[in-house]
This record gives C-alpha cells, structure tokens and sequence, in this order.
C-alpha cells in the first residue's frame, strides 16, 4: 500500500511505533464498568417492577402481591445456594450471568411488546421497560469484555425464547411480564454480587 508522503496521515504512521499485538488487556476497566453499570441497574428495578404491577390490574395491583412459584422455562432463575454460588469459578459465573442477561434482553423485548398491546397508553412503563432491555443489553456486552480479558470463550448468542404463542391470553402475557421484571431485579442483584467478587479479585 502506497501513501503521498505530503498528507499528515502518513507522516504520523511513520512516526508513531508500531502497536504491540500481544500487550495483555486488563480485566479491572471492565470489569469496574459493569460493577458501575449493575449498581446503577439495581437502583431502578424495584420501581420497574412496582410500575408494572401497577398497570396489570387485580390480583398483580393488589397490595403486597407476589407468586414466586410462577417460573418460565425459557428463563433461567437467579436463585441459588450461596455455598453455590461462592464455589463457582470465574467462567461458569460469568457464562451464567452473560446466557440471563441474554435471555433477559429477548424477554424484555416480549413484554415490551405485550404492553404496547395492553397498555398502549402507559408511557412511562413502555419507557422503563425500553430501558430496562438496553441496559441489560449494555451489562451484556460488559460481561463480554471481561471475558475477552480473562481469556475465556464468549458463548454465542442463542434464541432464548424458542416459539411463542401469539394466542396467550392476557392473563397469561402479564404473568409473563411479572416473572421477567422480577427475574430482571433478581439477576441484577447477583450480577453486583458476582461483580464485586470479581472487582476485588482482579483489582488494579
């Protein structure tokens, strides 16, 4: 490749040293950035829930509602041990946390779209739960950098949500909506606690 030596360009290619390709990357940046990302997601998903259940009507607007039996196959639960959890090494914690947050952008997206359905003029939910998915899409790719860094292989993106039934009810799409925020809240609350192990473990 041939450049004018007369342009400013190629005057600074040859002045500056070449880019070392085997300089390591630390994990600390990114892993800081999603620490910082959790925290903030972790403040909001108390009022996404609340605001959902708000607009369901009864028995989801009722005082003090909660089904925590209510589980979709499609998305992983965030519960587990702490004897568990604490066991588990760097990769499988973020290949857990990186296929939830995945399943989770795909789900938000769903109950995104119910909502726009059932309560096409709530705005402020629709907008919470616009956010919501963005966010758990920018958590997504900052689990992805620290597993770059770490040296550990990404896992490919997959259809979490397989076939869904276009005919579910209403009542079905707002169990549904129910269980993704609240999933959404929960695998936010690990993701900080899964980050600020990792932060003081490979900290500057």
């Amino acid at each position: 490749m041939y450049c004018l030596l007369a342009t400013p360009l190629c005057l600074l290619s040859l002045l500056l040293p070449p880019l070392s390709p085997a300089a390591p990357i630390s994990p600390s940046e990114p892993i800081g950035q999603a620490y910082s990302l959790a925290l903030y997601m972790q403040k909001n998903t108390s009022a996404l829930l609340q605001t959902y259940l708000q607009h369901q009507g009864s028995p989801f607007s009722d005082p003090g509602f909660s089904a925590p039996e209510l589980q979709l196959s499609t998305l992983p639960s965030a519960a587990v041990s702490f004897k568990t959890w604490h066991a588990m090494e760097d990769a499988e914690r973020l290949s857990r946390a990186q296929g939830a947050f995945l399943a989770l952008t795909q789900h938000l997206q769903l109950v995104g779209d119910d909502q726009s359905y059932l309560n096409p003029g709530s705005p402020i939910l629709l907008a919470q739960l616009g956010a919501a998915r963005l966010r758990a899409q920018g958590l997504l790719g900052n689990m992805a950098a620290i597993m770059t860094a770490l040296g550990l292989p990404i896992p490919p993106e997959e259809d979490t949500l397989g076939f869904v039934p276009f005919g579910a009810s209403a009542f079905e799409r707002k169990c549904r909506g129910y269980i993704v925020t609240r999933e959404y809240g929960h695998w936010t609350d690990r993701a900080v606690r899964d980050l600020a192990l990792l932060k003081a473990k490979y900290s500057a």
